[in-house]
């Protein structure tokens, strides 16, 4: 007889965890409730941990290794793709506060709101970060370059390290519990009968990130086809396989030769795009961005907090840099960024539970909105380098 390994992707556990947790929470004993926020506590405070540690040991060895040799091609991909990461992000932000006070209910689940029925936990354990989210962005732009500038390359390679014990420990421990996680919010959540309010709005949020995301790529090649002198309409459908592969596959990384292969398409030189695109996978995270941030304003909006502009800039700022540590983990902007939701933005450890589960409940746009912008910065880049490239 054949053994079937059938492995589940993150993807499908989330989905699972949130139907079980929705129809669970109906029924269950306030005990199992309590014992599943005692996790969800335990877990948070894990995840707290985790984030400043994956920023020092990723974005560090990025930023050495970005700075080394830098010429005016790499600058300008570095400065372009951080440009249209906070692009996105106040994009995101301008749409979403202007139509989801159309569609949703402010404060719909505020402390307020949920008062009738609270579940405490059993215990609450302490984990301390290391450091806030602000001291590891700026450790790691210290250290990142004095690697560069000194030439500390036994410094670098410790970060190197450092970032794969990181890496392993993200990919082994965290990832593996977010359906756990989540499926213990969306219990509690449905203990209290607010899973209604909580599903109905995943949906909507998701429709409108989906549709966001298609704007914002209409807008990237817009501007690269005024740039470049090319058809902005022939270029979209060109990249279309790369949007699509990265829909299904839900990573930037893994879609570096078909992007590659698109913008040959568009007229992009090889060498330039054999260049660009690999490098805007780890720097591009247009997409990704586009998502939390949307995702983020409406779990505000239902949590009755107010973002206003100069406090969410501060936020999209420092996203783009943390963002820079997430490709190779899985839903690694979500992770990298979850530590300034708190720290900048405010957000409770029950707010970021559901803006995982919203957030994970449909990956694929996110890095399919990535790929496909990383073909615009290399329409634009061969456009202005493209001849001096050749010689």
């Amino acid at each position: 007889m054949k053994k079937f390994n059938i492995k589940l992707g993150l993807f499908p556990k989330v989905v699972i965890a949130i139907a079980l947790g929705a129809v669970l929470g109906l029924f269950l004993p306030d005990i199992f409730i309590r014992i599943f926020k005692t996790f969800n506590v335990l877990f948070a405070q894990l995840l707290k941990f985790s984030v400043p540690l994956l920023v020092l040991g990723l974005v560090t060895p990025a930023i050495s290794n970005l700075g080394k040799g830098a010429g005016k091609i790499l600058i300008f991909v570095i400065a372009a793709s951080y440009i249209s990461t906070v692009g996105g992000a106040l994009f995101s932000y301008g749409c979403a506060t202007e139509f989801f006070p159309h569609i949703l209910n402010v404060g719909e689940l505020s402390a307020e709101a949920l008062s009738e029925k609270e579940f405490a936990p059993y215990f609450d354990l302490k984990i301390p970060p290391v450091c806030d989210m602000m001291t590891a962005i700026v450790l790691s732009f210290v250290i990142g370059l004095g690697c560069v500038f000194l030439k500390a390359d036994s410094v670098k390679v410790w970060f190197e390290e450092f970032g794969e014990i990181v890496k392993w420990f993200i990919e082994k421990a965290i990832i593996p519990l977010l359906p756990i996680y989540i499926f213990t919010m969306i219990c509690e959540m449905s203990a209290k009968g607010v899973i209604d309010i909580v599903l109905g709005t995943g949906a909507k949020v998701i429709g409108t990130g989906v549709v966001l995301s298609i704007l914002y790529l209409i807008v990237q090649y817009i501007i690269a086809g005024i740039i470049a002198g090319k058809n902005p309409l022939r270029c979209l459908y060109n990249i279309l396989p790369a949007y699509l592969t990265g829909f299904s596959i839900c990573s930037s990384a893994a879609v570096i030769p078909v992007t590659t292969k698109c913008s040959l398409k568009n007229g992009v030189s090889e060498d330039i795009a054999n260049f660009v695109i690999p490098l805007c996978s780890n720097t591009h995270m247009c997409g990704s961005t586009i998502k939390l941030v949307t995702t983020t304003t409406a779990v505000a909006f239902l949590f009755g907090v107010d973002i206003p502009f100069a406090l969410f800039l501060n936020f999209a700022l420092m996203q783009a840099i943390a963002a820079v540590s997430s490709p190779g983990v899985m839903g690694g902007v979500l992770m990298a960024s979850a530590g300034l939701l708190g720290s900048i933005l405010g957000f409770s450890d029950e707010m970021c539970a559901l803006l995982m589960a919203i957030y994970l409940a449909l990956d694929g746009y996110g890095p399919a909105c990535n790929v496909s912008g990383d073909g615009a910065i290399a329409i634009v880049v061969d456009k202005i380098f493209g001849k001096k490239a050749k010689a």
